[in-house]
């Protein structure tokens, strides 16, 4: 039996609000297209792939040394569009044709083989869930119906079909009758389409925690580790402000601004990790802007570059180290400002007082010093 896979990849993925079509985007070890067409590409009963693209976008990595032919062509404004022109590339020889999205990464051959068995017996058929639980139809934020769970499935693909079955579900579509799914208008075209018991680990990716579980899931969650330092002569006549909270004292740092060095160490930690730079190029001290600026303001606006870069801050570690006065009683409240800036919990932020044993400028309690270590995790692909 001839069986041809066609990997449905054209859409955008607007709800991933990444600029990179969601399908396109790794998760670990390639795109989820890329896992996609290998699980297909390594099925035994696979003879062909034809892999629906954007307009424009160039195939990568899926070339492979063995397994079917894989055929790209470009998809149309609507999945149903994409299915029918990726249907115009399939084989003649083809006897079922299975119809599978490109951001459900993680088909299994098991659930590839009980579609293409019932596609072959029945003609139409799909991957489906029974739902666990009760459903509710609801209309203006209230329950107007009850339907029974037993009754409703939740559909995944693989979807498939035999060639004639499919073929007259492409003209449907091409005649005018839109629908969400091939199933959906086989239905239209009076097909019975059965289903076969769906995956539960057979997830779409279609939302942010959808594509951090999938990375956590292939061990490929992104973590980035960045270290910060900063010192400042004490002197007299300047608040002595550390990780946003000024300490009663006759010094401060001298600096362009508050000279807060907790901040300035933690600003150069998270910034380094997202591979951003580091202070003086976002805040350089040419600038009058800055000038006695809030660090914990400058360290606020680090944190949502680094956001923006697809990153959040899993935990901070800061070390202060200044001969006196002693900073102990300071740091919950530290904890708390700095965790404010950053966008996380204080239970992620860690300050530590260390002094210099009288050694050296710090020591002597000429200057004030901090050494900062964070951890930022991959949260979803650069805006």
């Amino acid at each position: 039996m001839h069986v041809t896979a066609i990997i449905a990849a054209a859409g955008a993925g607007r709800r991933l609000g990444a600029t990179t079509p969601k399908q396109l985007i790794d998760i670990g070890g390639g795109t989820m297209l890329q896992h996609s067409v290998k699980a297909f590409a390594a099925h035994p009963r696979i003879s062909e792939i034809v892999v629906v693209l954007p307009d424009g976008q160039a195939p990568s990595g899926l070339t492979f040394d063995t397994g079917p032919s894989i055929r790209i062509v470009t998809g149309g404004d609507r999945r149903q569009d994409s299915v029918a022109r990726g249907f115009d590339a399939v084989s003649p020889d083809s006897d079922v044709v299975l119809v599978h999205d490109a951001a459900r990464p993680f088909v299994t051959a098991a659930l590839i083989d009980k579609t293409i068995d019932a596609a072959a017996r029945h003609g139409a058929a799909i991957a489906a869930l029974a739902s666990k639980d009760t459903i509710k139809r609801v209309d203006g934020g209230v329950i107007v119906d009850t339907i029974p769970r037993e009754s409703v499935y939740l559909a995944q693909t693989p979807q498939g079909f035999r060639r004639d079955v499919l073929a007259a579900t492409v003209a449907l579509g091409r005649s005018g009758v839109e629908a969400t799914d091939e199933a959906a208008l086989a239905e239209r075209a009076g097909y019975h389409v059965h289903v076969v018991d769906g995956d539960s680990g057979n997830v779409k990716i279609t939302t942010e925690d959808d594509l951090r579980a999938a990375r956590a899931r292939m061990g490929a969650a992104t973590q980035r580790i960045g270290t910060g330092y900063d010192l400042h002569r004490l002197v007299e006549g300047r608040p002595l402000v550390i990780g946003g909270v000024t300490i009663p004292f006759d010094k401060g740092p001298l600096g362009h601004s508050d000279g807060d060095v907790a901040c300035h160490a933690a600003t150069d930690a998270i910034l380094g990790a997202a591979c951003l730079g580091d202070i003086g190029r976002h805040f350089p001290d040419s600038d009058t802007r800055w000038k006695n600026a809030d660090s914990i303001g400058l360290l606020a606006e680090a944190a949502r570059l680094v956001r923006e870069a697809g990153y959040d801050v899993s935990n901070l570690d800061l070390t202060v180290i200044l001969e006196r006065p002693k900073v102990k009683d300071a740091v919950p409240e530290m904890r708390t400002r700095i965790a404010g800036a950053l966008g996380v919990g204080a239970d992620r932020v860690s300050v530590k007082g260390k002094t210099n044993e009288g050694v050296d400028a710090i020591g002597r309690g000429e200057a004030i010093a901090a050494h900062a270590v964070a951890l930022l995790q991959q949260v979803r692909p650069a805006r």
